[in-house]
């Protein structure tokens, strides 16, 4: 299992709502400059789907990030199952006006685990920068 972290400096409901919510994922969730994510749908609950449609900027190539919810504890926890069957969870620990993010997830076989980290340690940095200035 891989394991990436931040603390962000809100509240928790807003952390909360900022990842949760389609209209902001698409403005945090990417690892590289040439990448967004074009489409976001999210049904935060347990048996519901989300699906992330990630592409390059410049059209040539994409793929959709998608899955189940498996557990939900509101402002707490999120656990989840990838289309591939790899599960992860996003856990959210509140102190003061801060939240920590903790995401843990099972890495592809097809690519390094170093690199699986670096790119998920980058989104959730995007997140916090995004949640901090907005």
């Amino acid at each position: 299992m891989i394991t990436v972290q931040n603390t962000i400096e809100a509240s928790i409901d807003k952390v909360w709502e900022f990842w949760t919510l389609p209209e902001h994922i698409q403005n945090w969730n990417t690892a590289i400059d040439n990448w967004y994510t074009q489409n976001a749908e999210n049904d935060l609950r347990v048996g519901g789907k989300f699906k992330y449609k990630m592409a390059q900027k410049d059209g040539n190539a994409s793929f959709d990030f998608d899955g189940i919810y498996t557990k939900i504890e509101s402002l707490s926890l999120i656990e989840y199952k990838l289309n591939d069957n790899r599960i992860g969870s996003v856990h959210f620990e509140k102190t003061d006006n801060k939240v920590k993010i903790i995401e843990v997830f099972e890495p592809t076989k097809e690519d390094s685990e170093s690199m699986q980290k670096e790119w998920c340690q980058t989104v959730i940095d995007n997140f916090k920068a995004y949640v901090e200035n907005n």
